[in-house]
């Protein structure tokens, strides 16, 4: 039988709060990680996004954080994403009571960010960019930061995000708690362990790699004048779909013709300032938005569970940019279909793709899909948020 919060150490306060939220029980990784973070070792976890890592770096941030003077932060979270760091401050700040967590991140102005920087932040999340910018303007200094968690590591290689985060680490104290989570722990995340962690405790939640067969995949030979009729009647029978292209102009295009033809939808990329980008999200979670057309960089920071569909309007770069597009349907033991729109000449890259992943699905003449109800929506995300994102496990900027 899983340990319960309380005996691993949780204190009570914290555990009312995750009460309160309707979470009653640790998924796996908190049950494996919790007592050890407690305990101020040092961690490395792999765990997928939805496996409840959250909970299971912020509990013991919370737990343990001490006070902040102004400007002087004394716990800090790297996140790749915008998104994602506001997703994790606000998860963060439904349990901490006291405890003043706060999010930095570019896209907004700076005014608010170094305002509540100077009124004393605990427990701080950031971008590494908008980080080193306030780092900069002396809004904020990091040398008594001593406990720090880098969360998505593998994604920040991605990003470009690691001399950053390497600047960022050498500017916290030098007695510190390191936490790291990745999806992978290879190549760039194993460096970044051996420089800056002390004999860290190992923790892997789920499959070393996402289980690209949990979805239906689908590519359809389409000529390019046909691509936008297509994928109109695959979101109108499918539900909730996010639509990756290739550019920020082809996004916001592609949006446009899709509301022209009755079909809500609205384009998010790194072109339209934090404040859109958030609301456009928001939207898509609330229902109020059918179709979500994506860039793959904007693309990083949509954690959203119940998208039906996921269609590749434009082709992806390479097998590791088509598995984490595919990624944001079949989460958390859903079902999910996901289409890849190829046009004449895109045939051999579709069939490198697919040898690459292991899929062996024709490339054939679109198929009239069968209309399903749309995914039941969260009414309140932060209640139910650990419900919802339970996964199928396995123990072990700017």
């Amino acid at each position: 039988m899983p340990p319960t919060f309380a005996q691993l150490g949780v204190p009570e306060s914290i555990c009312r709060a995750l009460k309160r939220n309707g979470i009653h029980k640790p998924f796996e990784i908190q049950a494996a990680v919790i007592a050890d973070a407690m305990e101020g070792r040092d961690i490395c976890g792999r765990a997928p996004t939805g496996s409840g890592k959250t909970l299971a770096f912020g509990i013991p941030l919370i737990a343990n954080v001490g006070q902040a003077r102004p400007r002087r932060p004394r716990a800090l979270i790297l996140s790749p994403t915008r998104e994602l760091a506001d997703q994790i401050a606000s998860e963060l700040r439904s349990i901490s009571g006291p405890i003043t967590v706060e999010a930095v991140y570019g896209g907004v102005g700076y005014a608010n960010q170094r305002k509540k920087l100077q009124r004393g932040v605990d427990i701080l999340v950031a971008c590494p960019g908008r980080l080193e910018d306030l780092i900069d303007q002396r809004a904020v200094s990091l040398h008594e930061v001593d406990q720090v968690v880098i969360d998505e590591a593998d994604r920040m290689a991605d990003m470009g995000f690691l001399p950053a985060v390497r600047r960022i680490l050498g500017q916290t104290a030098s007695q510190r708690q390191t936490v790291m989570f990745s999806a992978t722990l290879d190549r760039d995340v194993a460096k970044l362990t051996r420089d800056y962690q002390h004999r860290p405790i190992t923790h892997e939640v789920g499959d070393a790699t996402p289980d690209i067969k949990a979805a239906d995949h689908r590519f359809w030979t389409v000529d390019k004048t046909e691509r936008v009729g297509v994928c109109i009647d695959a979101v109108t029978a499918s539900g909730p779909t996010i639509v990756f292209c290739r550019t920020r102009h082809g996004s916001d295009r592609l949006a446009r013709q899709f509301t022209q033809r009755g079909v809500k939808a609205a384009a998010i990329h790194g072109g339209h300032a934090q404040n859109r980008r958030t609301r456009t999200l928001k939207e898509f979670i609330d229902g109020r938005v059918e179709a979500l057309i994506a860039t793959d960089v904007a693309a990083r920071g949509i954690h959203v569970d119940s998208v039906a569909c996921v269609i590749h309007f434009d082709p992806p770069e390479d097998h590791k940019a088509y598995l984490h597009r595919s990624g944001r349907t079949a989460r958390a033991g859903q079902t999910g279909l996901v289409v890849s729109l190829v046009q004449n000449g895109q045939h051999a890259d579709a069939k490198k793709i697919q040898q690459k992943l292991g899929l062996h699905e024709p490339i054939t003449s679109p198929r009239r899909l069968e209309h399903s109800a749309a995914p039941a929506r969260r009414r309140n995300p932060a209640q139910h948020r650990q419900k919802w994102r339970k996964p199928r496990s396995r123990a072990s900027s700017r």
